[in-house]
């Protein structure tokens, strides 16, 4: 059997996606990224000019796209702030599969380089993870360094129980996570 000569373009940064995600950029070779996308070398190459490197830039600007989408612009819509924030603790739990994937801007950074083709993208998302956060405990009464000390805690909850989760191949603190994360945000001052 053939491999697909097509493949819709959100169905190509889904399958690129995964694959930075289990494996991280260094982890992604051409050969593991052909087979997730069902596409030759070549034809990788032709729609991603500057290779890997275009791939893992194209699947960073996807999740921005859906964080905005999703989470930022739903959290400042005009609903009640517990509303929002159960939209967002199912979002969140959508994204990341309960815990079982891996954050995509934890993967695609590099403990040794700050400056890597991600890096801007990577600190971008985070910032505006950060005030979004940062903007319901203010809203909830939190005064500008106390929200943004919540949010940042929040944020690095998040991303901690996505690697101990990960680490310890149990769902269990993405879960303590998500249901500790209104009182985290929006709890007792």
């Amino acid at each position: 059997m053939g491999r697909k000569s097509t493949i819709a373009e959100d169905d190509l940064i889904e399958a690129l996606s995964r694959v930075f995600r289990e494996t991280g950029f260094d982890g992604a070779t051409l050969t593991v990224l052909s087979q997730e996308t069902g596409l030759q070398r070549a034809s990788l190459y032709h729609r991603f000019p500057g290779g890997k490197e275009q791939m893992a830039q194209e699947v960073l600007a996807a999740t921005e796209r859906w964080l905005t989408d999703n989470l930022f612009d739903p959290l400042k819509a005009d609903a009640p702030i517990e509303q929002r924030l159960q939209t967002l603790i199912a979002k969140l739990d959508d994204l990341y599969s309960s815990g079982k994937k891996a954050c995509i801007l934890n993967m695609l950074s590099s403990a040794s380089d700050h400056d890597s083709p991600f890096s801007g993208a990577i600190r971008r998302i985070f910032g505006a993870l950060i005030e979004a956060f940062s903007a319901l405990a203010q809203e909830q009464g939190f005064d500008d360094a106390q929200a943004r000390t919540r949010a940042e805690r929040a944020v690095m909850l998040l991303h901690g129980s996505l690697v101990l989760s990960r680490g310890t191949g149990s769902q269990k603190p993405f879960e303590r996570f998500l249901e500790t994360l209104p009182d985290e945000l929006l709890g007792q001052r």
